[in-house]
């Protein structure tokens, strides 16, 4: 593959977050991409009631009034990337083959427009053409139909697709016979679902966003807001106002946990503020910031249990009546040394006892947390650990208080709740067959990474995905992409053209489907956020092409061609009116009830999260304090410990473009940011180009060329982008019980290739 990017340039990182920049920036994309008219237009009905959902993360939106500017710079990016003036034609797939596109970067890839009409390549091909939908879906169901098992067919999906098109989706896959229903969560929060569910009985937050006006102390670890969720910036924002602090851990000092500007003029009460702060009065975020090492996170939220156990600070009511499992805490953390927990975590035992010291003197605390967590081998005891430390305090259901998993696609929480998940339980399933008059599946289903190694071994002959980029988005990118080249028929429901698309079974399908930002007929769809608030979206522009269709048509013309008078489902009747889709859900899932009515209030409405009322649904009937022994990751001198990380120029593996302005990066992707003694261990310097060797049990993985950029990293650390240092991560190398690949905890070593690269400016 090619390198698309400019001339790469280093300047001194940024320490404030937004500002005026990310007003400029916002506005420059969505104008140069759409026009300023659906610019305009666009932003203006972006997280409004009533209007569109954003594209991108899943943070909330206000209940109450919400401002003009209910949108952030990522959000802007995503709507301007759905709604370019550029469009790929019958045209283009006739000008490059896949072989040459498979030379492309993802940016040039992405850059090209929207797809506009089915395209097919055939077997022996080596173009994609032009094909009708029912000649498409013809393809489908005849490869479907004849498979030797339904579990011979792996249908994915992302985190874009709304509850109705989801729950349609998972509902075709299960009356044709499988659970194999691997999604994106699998690779980021589902690390937090399995710890969650375990430790109070639902996988998803417990607080709301008024929760943050309550608040006394926000924990803010393993996550970068500032270019991950902009807009939970406003929300730390107002708990700062509000009078508390904030703890930031992580490795890197991100300019979204350090200091932040908001552009939005309506954020502020005093008209006065508004220039003032965007000639640079900052809301200062951290008071303390931990940059634990990677890994570490687990070892440091021990010592500050420990300090709050040896002061005898903690909430002895709250654990007699709604806890169990507290003496094995207290065991774990008496057979846990000082010594122990310093070396792992990195940060000293003095500024534990500070961070400790503020919990402590909070009355209420919020910890939020996102990949930086989620994506290591001991994730789910992580998570765990973070809610035994809010168990202690009793910091759990009351007002200013909760964990919050920060999900990173707009309805990726939807999708699972909808059903889109291997594991479904029983009472679902049960609830499906009430409904359908059908005998569903009962045997899990593949993981995304169990799906991988599957295709990977010829036992999956189907690869279908509903949205997405899985060649880019997971682990072992060689491996990934020769998996999908195994299987015979690979399909897409996508808007833009990926790499995905060019990892083509025997036979390929991209299938074309309708952005969010566009008009539906009269229809309009739902979603979940990372808070449990489920709210229409109903697209305001003309879509991109006449041969486009949404995501509930797909499926529902999928289905009939494929199970036929099989099924029970009148998906004739669910893909003309999606209320019918609605008062099916409302039958299966519990706290949809009256969801066509509540769907149409402004705002939407909120799932019941039991915990918030200090009910735990597990099996005990209480909040379990669930402990386990520290590990250690053992990286030989020579070696380093790698993080992915996203640019601020990308959303999930969409790039935008190469300008990652809040780390100083601009003109190049392939950077590796390295502490400055550890660059002058190995007599190298900024600017020196390395190829990178990641070791695994099973072997060594490389990527090369990258240049050293030095940053304020600990010791032994590193980090780089993905999807570019994607290739490094292990397949077999994930979470234990979640299955989520270990992508930011990655031994590597580098080797200088003697070149230099790049521009510096650190002064």
């Amino acid at each position: 593959m090619k390198d698309d990017t400019p001339k790469l340039n280093v300047t001194k990182p940024a320490t404030v977050a937004a500002g005026i920049k990310a007003v400029t920036n916002a506005m420059k994309v969505t104008t140069s991409k759409m026009g300023v008219g659906h610019a305009t237009r666009g932003l203006l009905k972006l997280n409004q009631k009533g209007g569109i959902d954003c594209q991108s993360c899943a943070w909330p939106d206000p209940d109450g009034r919400r401002s003009i500017g209910e949108f952030c710079e990522s959000g802007s990016k995503a709507l301007a990337d759905e709604g370019t003036k550029k469009r790929i034609t019958a045209e283009f797939f006739a000008k490059y083959s896949v072989e040459e596109l498979c030379e492309k970067g993802d940016y040039w890839l992405n850059d090209q427009g929207r797809l506009t009409e089915p395209m097919v390549l055939r077997n022996g091909g080596t173009h994609y053409e032009p094909i009708s939908w029912d000649d498409a879906f013809a393809i489908v169901a005849n490869e479907l139909n004849s498979l030797a098992s339904p579990d011979e067919a792996v249908f994915y999906t992302s985190g874009r697709t709304s509850n109705e098109a989801a729950f349609l989706y998972q509902l075709f896959v299960r009356q044709f016979g499988t659970n194999n229903l691997p999604d994106c969560s699998n690779m980021c929060h589902e690390s937090s679902s399995v710890a969650l569910t375990e430790s109070i009985g639902i996988g998803k937050a417990t607080v709301r966003l008024s929760d943050f006006n309550e608040t006394d102390l926000v924990i803010v670890i393993g996550q970068n807001p500032g270019t991950n969720a902009p807009r939970m910036m406003s929300s730390l924002q107002d708990a700062k106002r509000n009078g508390a602090k904030m703890i930031a851990i992580n490795p890197l000092p991100e300019a979204g946990l350090l200091n932040f500007i908001n552009p939005n003029p309506q954020q502020y009460a005093n008209p006065l503020e508004f220039p003032i702060a965007i000639l640079g009065r900052a809301t200062k975020f951290a008071d303390l910031h931990l940059p634990v090492k990677i890994g570490g996170d687990r070892a440091l939220l021990k010592g500050v249990m420990k300090v709050i156990v040896e002061q005898g600070q903690i909430d002895h009511e709250f654990i007699a009546e709604f806890t169990d499992g507290f003496d094995d805490l207290i065991a774990n953390l008496d057979a846990t040394s000082w010594d122990e927990l310093v070396a792992i975590s990195g940060i000293g035992r003095e500024q534990i006892e500070e961070a400790a010291d503020m919990f402590i003197a909070a009355d209420r605390v919020i910890t939020c947390w996102a990949m930086g967590i989620t994506q290591h081998k001991d994730a789910v005891a992580t998570i765990q650990d973070v809610v035994n430390l809010h168990l202690l305090r009793g910091q759990i259901g009351k007002p200013g208080a909760g964990v919050c998993p920060v999900r990173g696609h707009s309805n990726v929480q939807g999708d699972r709740t909808m059903g889109i998940w291997e594991r479904p339980t029983d009472q679902f399933l049960d609830a499906l067959e009430r409904e359908f008059a059908f005998t569903a599946p009962r045997e899990h289903g593949y993981s995304t990474v169990e799906a991988i190694e599957a295709m990977h071994r010829g036992e999956v002959k189907v690869f279908f995905t509903m949205g997405g980029n899985l060649v880019s988005a997971a682990p072992d990118t060689e491996v990934v992409f020769d998996a999908l080249r195994k299987c015979e028929l690979t399909a897409q429901v996508i808007t833009k053209l990926n790499r995905t698309a060019l990892a083509t079974g025997k036979t390929s399908l991209i299938l074309p489907c309708l952005g969010r930002s566009e008009m539906d007929r009269d229809q309009f769809v739902s979603t979940e956020s990372t808070m449990l608030n489920v709210q229409s979206s109903i697209g305001i522009f003309e879509p991109a092409s006449k041969h486009l269709r949404s995501e509930p048509w797909i499926v529902c013309s999928m289905a009939k061609a494929t199970l036929g008078k099989k099924s029970s489902v009148d998906w004739d009747a669910m893909a003309a009116d999606y209320d019918n889709i609605r008062n099916a859900i409302e039958r299966v899932i519990p706290g949809f009830e009256n969801y066509n009515r509540r769907i149409r209030e402004p705002g939407g409405f909120y799932l019941d999260c039991p915990p918030r009322d200090r009910e735990f649904r597990t099996a005990s009937g209480r909040a379990r304090f669930i402990s386990q022994s520290l590990t250690k990751i053992d990286v030989a001198t020579d070696r380093l410990l790698l993080t992915t990380i996203r640019s601020h120029d990308q959303f999930n593996t969409t790039i935008y473009g190469f300008n990652d302005r809040y780390r100083g990066i601009a003109g190049g992707r392939r950077v590796i940011f390295m502490n400055e003694a550890d660059i002058a261990e190995r007599s190298l310097a900024a600017g020196s180009v390395v190829d990178i060797t990641s070791h695994f049990d099973d072997g060594e993985r490389h990527a090369n060329s990258f240049t050293i950029v030095p940053y304020p990293i600990p010791k032994g650390c590193a980090a780089a982008y993905f999807p570019e240092a994607n290739p490094l991560v292990p397949l077999g190398s994930y979470a234990d019980r979640s299955l989520t690949p270990t992508s930011k905890s990655i031994v590597i070593s580098i080797k200088a290739t003697g070149e230099t690269a790049g521009e510096f400016d650190l002064k």
